[in-house]
């Protein structure tokens, strides 16, 4: 399961998560986003219970985006314990986006 992040519940649902959070930062008009998009909605259902999927629309939610300095998209970062731990900007197979998740797992 993917949740919908925004500027106003992010804090709650990402910052003060005791789950690994996934973070993918997209826009409607970005291409390499929509391929992205996907990966992460089947992240969010493989890892359900163990990991959080969350997807913030940039242009909607312009908070966030400047608080972690996003420039480029998709960015995919990965929060755990309310700090970034690691982060992927552009689009990458899924292996790749796996392969930093599984490292932070407990």
């Amino acid at each position: 399961m993917t949740v919908e992040l925004t500027d106003s519940n992010f804090e709650e649902l990402v910052l003060k998560s005791d789950k690994l959070v996934i973070v993918d930062l997209w826009a409607e008009w970005c291409g390499p986003c929509r391929m992205v998009g996907p990966i992460v909605n089947e992240i969010g259902d493989e890892y359900e219970g163990k990991v959080v999927a969350g997807k913030l629309d940039v242009d909607s939610n312009p908070n966030v985006t400047a608080q972690y300095g996003v420039r480029n998209i998709p960015t995919i970062l990965f929060f755990k314990n309310g700090e970034i731990v690691d982060k992927q900007v552009g689009a990458v197979p899924k292996s790749v986006l796996v392969g930093k998740l599984e490292k932070h797992l407990d």
